[in-house]
């Protein structure tokens, strides 16, 4: 399956309805990129959501950016603040 690659601000209620989930693949990342199912439907969440169209290629490189900056902030934790946790992995958008 195709996917739609963005970026969204979540504005809040209504920003992702239990439809949505219902209707298309939605998956949020660092960086507000979405990863949202190639359908009608899914499309028409980019549009009413405002979400700017990314390739992967842009899109992995900002979720990229922001694991980056949140494995600095972990490095910079306490020995102790570190085990209470996950230190973050960088990850292959599907």
């Amino acid at each position: 399956m195709a996917n739609i690659y963005c970026t969204a601000t979540n504005t809040g209620k209504g920003f992702i309805t239990t439809q949505d989930y219902t209707n298309f693949f939605l998956s949020g990342h660092d960086g507000d990129v979405w990863i949202v199912g190639d359908t009608e439907k899914g499309a028409l969440w980019v549009s009413r959501n405002s979400g700017t169209p990314k390739t992967k290629t842009e899109a992995q490189a900002i979720v990229d950016a922001g694991v980056d900056a949140a494995i600095i902030a972990y490095d910079a934790l306490s020995a102790f603040s570190k085990t209470m946790n996950i230190k973050p992995v960088r990850f292959i958008l599907p």
